[in-house]
């Protein structure tokens, strides 16, 4: 273990009890760092208060504030966009938020483990999509996304890291939401003035109006842009060919695609906010001049129904790829819920104070 990894479980609440028979709020058992960042850490754990001990996400922020004001500040922020992450997290394809509170500085969120891999770490280890797996990988994305910005929310760090294939069902999940981390980080104004010191998001994957702190819906679909070129080509965003006068990557330079979906790609990561689409829907709808399929909302609703247990299929497409991945997504669906009902029974969502042990 590096001597910078050591010195975060060392100086951290979760670190601390990693590893260990201690419970965090008498609740989490910590059992090991699963990644960091500028803004906090995140840890694996087991609820041992509930049947089965199920595998959670605890992330825990660290918006490095001293002052009562700016704490409070801080805490009211958290608050509200946490509540924000509790309702989106009732769709599938969304991490559910199973409890949030605060602990003498410290913000702490409780999320579903998503048992999968990251699409970097799908690439790295299986290669490149071809164009047609890359128009259903960006198709998926662009309905979840769509969900995301019709609740006024925006991601701020897509990116081959923060989306995972679920082990279970090949399902995407979007992980790692910006919102709670830029409200913090913005309470600090006051004593700091440098711009990037508030930046949330991922050099390479964020456009520039992202960097001077006005991210727009439009950034999402930059970065999502940004991400199936890497899909494409296992190529880093700062490793692209960009013209030296506009700054627009060119695409012909690195990869051969058909000359309508090189467009919608090209025209999502426009760096000009006016030259890039404006909203998932008029992507969709270029795609699907493009690559005419059926829809997965369409399944949802006319071709699969769920019943109290269980999955009733009347259509006899309902072996299309499809209908497969909708019936999927259902099935998660009802589990989420019902394991959602079953936590709450347990525990009410918010709390703000608690021990470490």
């Amino acid at each position: 273990m590096s001597s910078f990894h050591s010195d975060i479980l060392q100086e951290t609440k979760l670190g601390q009890l990693c590893g260990s028979q201690k419970l965090f709020r008498d609740r989490y058992r910590v059992l090991r760092m699963i990644g960091r960042g500028g803004f906090g850490v995140t840890f694996l754990a087991t609820d041992v208060s509930l049947p089965g001990k199920p595998l959670c996400v605890i992330k825990q922020l660290c918006p490095k504030l001293s002052e009562p004001p700016a704490l409070a500040k801080a805490r009211q922020r958290f608050e509200k966009e946490a509540t924000i992450l509790s309702k989106l997290g009732s769709h599938s394809q969304i991490p559910l938020l199973l409890d949030y509170f605060v602990v003498d500085e410290d913000f702490f969120l409780i999320q579903e483990y998503i048992r999968g891999i990251t699409l970097a770490r799908q690439v790295r280890r299986y290669g490149c999509l071809s164009e047609t797996l890359a128009k259903k990988f960006l198709r998926e994305m662009l309905l979840l996304l769509e969900y995301v910005h019709s609740n006024q929310v925006i991601h701020r760090d897509i990116k081959p890291q923060n989306i995972i294939r679920s082990e279970e069902d090949g399902r995407l999940v979007l992980i790692d939401f910006g919102a709670v981390k830029e409200q913090i980080a913005q309470v600090g104004d006051t004593n700091i003035k440098t711009p990037t010191t508030q930046f949330v998001g991922t050099m390479g994957f964020a456009p520039p109006e992202q960097f001077a702190l006005r991210p727009v819906f439009s950034s999402d679909i930059y970065a999502l842009g940004i991400t199936c070129l890497y899909l494409l080509t296992k190529k880093s965003p700062l490793d692209f060919r960009s013209n030296h006068y506009t700054g627009e990557i060119q695409l012909q330079k690195f990869i051969e695609l058909s000359e309508p979906f090189g467009s919608i790609l090209s025209k999502m990561i426009k760096v000009s906010l006016q030259g890039r689409y404006q909203s998932v829907g008029e992507i969709l709808q270029d795609l699907d001049l493009v690559s005419p399929q059926d829809n997965l909302a369409d399944c949802l609703v006319n071709q699969v129904q769920l019943t109290k247990d269980k999955i009733d299929i009347s259509s006899d497409k309902a072996c299309s790829p499809a209908v497969k991945a909708a019936i999927a997504i259902k099935e998660w669906k009802y589990r989420k819920k019902k394991k959602q009902r079953q936590y709450k029974k347990k525990r009410p969502l918010v709390s703000t104070s608690g021990s470490s042990s």
